[in-house]
């Protein structure tokens, strides 16, 4: 199990001392340094079963500076977000676990993280 978090949110916070709590064995990356790849972010909107106008964080200034309103969510304009997320971490929606039987949840409720902990 893997966690994406920003230390800074106290969703990412929360999360962690919940899975630290119920004694999980997970692994911790600070996506903010340890930026995903496009094919990173290809595989866990794969697990979570999203698209990545669903995982973007759109009131973060990168998102009004890129227009990202504006931008279609469609196949077609799929790779073009997913890139964004890449050049810009930030936007990603966190916290993110990647579960163990190759789901993955955004883990911003404490029932989410069960959830991810019942995986």
């Amino acid at each position: 199990m893997e966690i994406w978090i920003n230390p800074a949110c106290s969703k990412c916070r929360g999360a962690v001392s919940l899975l630290d709590a119920e004694g999980a064995d997970y692994t911790v990356r600070r996506y903010l340094e340890d930026v995903p790849s496009t094919e990173e972010i290809r595989v866990v909107l794969e697990r979570l079963g999203l698209e990545p106008w669903d995982i973007t964080r759109m009131q973060e200034a990168a998102a009004k500076e890129l227009g990202l309103k504006e931008w279609p969510r469609d196949a077609g304009s799929r790779e073009r977000w997913v890139t964004a997320l890449s050049e810009h971490p930030k936007l990603i929606q966190r916290p993110i676990i990647t579960a163990d039987d190759g789901t993955a949840v955004v883990a911003r409720s404490e029932e989410a993280v069960r959830d991810a902990l019942g995986r």
